[in-house]
């Protein structure tokens, strides 16, 4: 398309000089100048030969030779900047591959799939991006240079035309191209901070889970085959159950106790809520009988445990006419009604063993303070059949509340108390 353009040109100036020739018998000489000072615009001086001017077809063949000179040298800078594009898009492909790998989480190998490219994709956008920027300019650069060219030439207006459509198509590809990359590496950003985050919070739940089974094994054989020992009766000896107790309607209570304080055993445990130190409290204090209190109303126990062995205590209430029972080693020794009825028991107060509460969580009294040993303190929110406690009390199941458990993280001891490894329930048993 080029070479006829040209020569189209070429005719039409042979044509037009045709017309205006000269005298016959003129002649005219055309002197050779460098290209650089053709494409400085320098005008051709005319030198006039011996015997006349340059003959039609001379002149002709000059200006076609500069034509053609001037479209290979365009030819060449299009080729250059044709294999920098080419060079290019292998980069944005090769890019392309390394975000999709990732995007499917295929993993990292080690291996740098983008040649010279920097792994990190935030870097390759940026990269790619003053690489794009470079070529723009570099394009720009070209089409003013061609707009001076063509000009200084004389080439006609369609090539003119092409060559700038074609450098505008160039440009808008490449503007695309910049921003499915701006978008491309936002997308990449957003799916690196969800993947961290997702990341951390797992890792930081497998630490916690791995802490509370070291702090629960990491002494016992099982989280619950521990107890709570309380050698003193001090006022700052105590331990404290983490959990706290919903609303209940109806509640059983179950632990192992071994005590020879005298007199009385003191609190094995006290719950206590804003406007009531004395939900629920089990007390033995000075020569009265073990005491049942549940918002601050009483019920005696017939329970004797004082002698220095293990027992298995378990209380049941319902709020249902007050109705409670007790017993001690799998046998009911007692039972009565209205004690607190139609009372539910309030959440969210503080279970505390060892010690009765004055104020919530507070103000112990020494000489209401247990002394002893405490294990397997179980809470359910219902009231268990007989069998159910005979079968806890004489080690034919294992049944931990489904309220309150007894589990060593469940568990802080303060003041000087401790946790030690229990004797096995059967052990247990021959103590009796």
């Amino acid at each position: 398309m080029l070479a006829l353009l040209t020569v189209g040109v070429a005719l039409a100036v042979a044509a037009g000089r045709a017309q205006d020739s000269p005298i016959p018998g003129s002649r005219f000489v055309c002197t050779a100048l460098p290209p650089e000072a053709a494409r400085a615009g320098c005008p051709l001086p005319a030198m006039p030969m011996q015997g006349g001017a340059l003959s039609p077809e001379e002149e002709l063949r000059a200006a076609v030779l500069q034509l053609r000179e001037t479209v290979v040298q365009q030819k060449e800078t299009l080729g250059a900047q044709r294999e920098a594009i080419r060079e290019l898009t292998g980069k944005l492909a090769r890019c392309e591959g390394l975000a999709g790998g990732k995007a499917r989480g295929t993993g990292a190998t080690g291996k740098d799939t983008m040649g010279d490219l920097p792994r990190d994709p935030g870097h390759v956008v940026e990269q790619l991006s003053r690489s794009l920027q470079t070529l723009k300019d570099r394009l720009e650069s070209l089409e003013l240079q061609l707009r001076t060219n063509v000009s200084n030439a004389g080439l006609p207006s369609d090539f003119r035309e092409v060559l700038q459509r074609r450098l505008g198509e160039l440009e808008r590809q490449l503007l695309r191209k910049v921003a499915e990359l701006e978008d491309e590496k936002s997308l990449l950003h957003n799916e690196t901070s969800a993947h961290r985050q997702k990341t951390e919070s797992t890792l930081n739940a497998l630490l916690q889970r791995v802490t509370e089974l070291e702090r629960g094994n990491s002494a016992f054989k099982s989280p619950d085959a521990f107890k709570v020992s309380l050698p003193l009766r001090t006022n700052y000896l105590y331990g404290k159950i983490k959990k706290t107790l919903p609303e209940l309607y109806a509640f059983t209570i179950c632990l192992w106790l071994r005590s020879s304080a005298s007199p009385g055993i003191g609190t094995p445990f006290s719950y206590a809520v804003p406007g009531q130190a004395n939900e629920i409290v089990l007390i033995e204090w000075g020569n009265n009988p073990i005491e049942l209190l549940i918002n601050d109303k009483v019920a005696q126990l017939p329970l004797f445990v004082s002698d220095g062995k293990w027992h298995h205590i378990c209380i049941t209430w319902t709020t249902r006419d007050g109705m409670w029972e007790a017993f001690q080693d799998g046998e009911k020794l007692g039972t009565g009604e209205n004690l607190a009825p139609w009372h539910p028991i309030k959440p969210g107060g503080v279970l505390i063993l060892g010690q009765e509460q004055d104020t919530v969580g507070g103000r112990f009294d020494a000489t209401q303070a247990f002394v002893g040993e405490l294990s397997q303190f179980n809470i359910w929110d219902r009231v268990l059949r007989a069998q159910e406690i005979i079968n806890i009390a004489n080690c034919s199941t294992n049944m931990p509340g489904n309220i309150i458990p007894w589990v060593d993280n469940n568990v802080d001891v303060f003041g000087g108390a401790s946790k030690w490894p229990v004797e096995t329930c059967e052990e247990r048993l021959l103590d009796l």
